[in-house]
C-alpha cells in the first residue's frame, strides 16, 4: 500500500523563521519606517508571502503594496541568507534520504511560500527538488493554510489517499491545513510554543527523533 511524506519549508526543511522575521521587520522600516518586532510574525508564520506580511501592518494600521512588500522582503531575506546559509534541519536529510529506496513511499514538498524564495532554500539545504515526487507552492493554490487545499492538491498530485499522508509542519497553520485534509500531522517546535501545536498527532523537537518504520506505522495503521 503506497503512502506518502509531506515537508513544508519554512521550520520544517530549513530553519528560516527567523531570518524570515528579521527580513519583514527591515521591510517594514525600509519601506514605510514603521517599527515593529520579530516576534509579531510568529501567528502569521505559514500563512503565505502575502498574508506574513499584511497581518503585522495591518495589527500597526499601515496600508502597504504588498507586492512591493513582499518582493522587498525577498531581497532582504537573500541578502540576510548570503551571510549564513542554513543546514537541513536535524533528522529531514535522512528522513528524505530513506524514503527515496522505498518503492512505497511518496515524497512531496508543500509550502505556501513562492517558488522563487523556497527553491533556492531547499536546494540550499542540500535536497534537491527531483528527489521529490511532487512540489506544490503557494502558486499552485489559491487558499493558503490554514486551509486544507496545498494538501489536497499534493495528494491529488502523488496520487496517495490523504490519510496516508504524513504531513511535517511547525505552525498552528500548517498543523491545522493538515488536519482538515484528513493527513496525520507531525509537528516540529521551534517556530512556535509547543501548546500552539497540540492538534497534530505527533510534536517533536526534532525529525530526528522520528523513524521511517515509525511513520509508515502511523500512516499504514489508519482505518
Amino acid at each position: 500500500m503506497r503512502w506518502a511524506l509531506i515537508f513544508d519549508v519554512d521550520g520544517v526543511v530549513a530553519d528560516t523563521e527567523a531570518l524570515n522575521a528579521r527580513a519583514s521587520v527591515l521591510m517594514m522600516k525600509q519601506l514605510y519606517h514603521a517599527d515593529v518586532q520579530p516576534e509579531e510574525y510568529r501567528e502569521f508564520v505559514g500563512t503565505g508571502d502575502e498574508r506574513y506580511v499584511e497581518g503585522v501592518a495591518e495589527k500597526h494600521g499601515v496600508a502597504i503594496d504588498t507586492e512591493a512588500a513582499v518582493e522587498r522582503r525577498r531581497q532582504n531575506f537573500f541578502e540576510l541568507l548570503g551571510r549564513a546559509p542554513l543546514p537541513a534541519m536535524p533528522g529531514v536529510m535522512a528522513l528524505v534520504q530513506a524514503a527515496r529506496v522505498c518503492a512505497d513511499v511518496g515524497l512531496a514538498i508543500a509550502t505556501s511560500g513562492n517558488s522563487d524564495k523556497q527553491f533556492p532554500v531547499i536546494e540550499g539545504t542540500g535536497l534537491h527538488l527531483d528527489w521529490f515526487d511532487a512540489v506544490i507552492t503557494g502558486e499552485d493554490v489559491t487558499r493558503k493554510k490554514p486551509d486544507p487545499q496545498i494538501y489536497q492538491v499534493t495528494a491529488e498530485r502523488l496520487q496517495v489517499a490523504p490519510e496516508r499522508c504524513v504531513v511535517f509542519e511547525d505552525a498552528p497553520a500548517g498543523v491545522a491545513a493538515a488536519k482538515a485534509a484528513e493527513m496525520l500531522c507531525v509537528a516540529v517546535t521551534g517556530s512556535v510554543d509547543r501548546d500552539q501545536l497540540s492538534d497534530a498527532d505527533l510534536v517533536v523537537d526534532s525529525l530526528a527523533e522520528v523513524s521511517l518504520a515509525k511513520l509508515r506505522g502511523m500512516a499504514l495503521s489508519r482505518r
